[in-house]
């Protein structure tokens, strides 16, 4: 079997073991986030709804690094959050491990008022 297709699969099961404890309310919704090669993406969802309630990613930003961009997507993700009087989420890091682009995005977004 290929190494990125062991890599994916055990990210896929790791989130999936996650996703099984960590749900978001109308009252603390989830910030879930999702990394490919070249972009992240962070989104803010209330899964009694099953509605995502706001939206954000590197597609469009230039910057030097990837890591720049992680920390952007964070302050825009907390922006549009206080802007729909969100104060407090719980963070679903997807599988990935809590290092490099997941926690530029992460402290990006308690800087910017996010409490978890």
């Amino acid at each position: 079997m290929d190494k990125n297709k062991i890599k994916t699969e055990s990210r896929k099961r790791r989130h999936k073991r996650v996703r099984s404890k960590v749900i978001g309310t109308s009252s603390r919704p989830r910030l879930c986030v999702f990394k490919s090669n070249k972009y992240i993406y962070a989104q803010i969802i209330d899964d009694n709804k099953n509605k995502t309630l706001a939206a954000s990613s590197s597609l469009k930003m230039k910057a030097n690094s990837l890591l720049e961009n992680a920390a952007k997507v964070g302050k825009e993700i907390a922006v549009k959050a206080t802007d729909l009087k969100i104060k407090e989420v719980v963070f679903d890091k997807g599988g990935y491990i809590y290092t490099g682009k997941i926690k530029a995005l992460a402290d990006a977004a308690r800087e910017g008022g996010l409490k978890f």
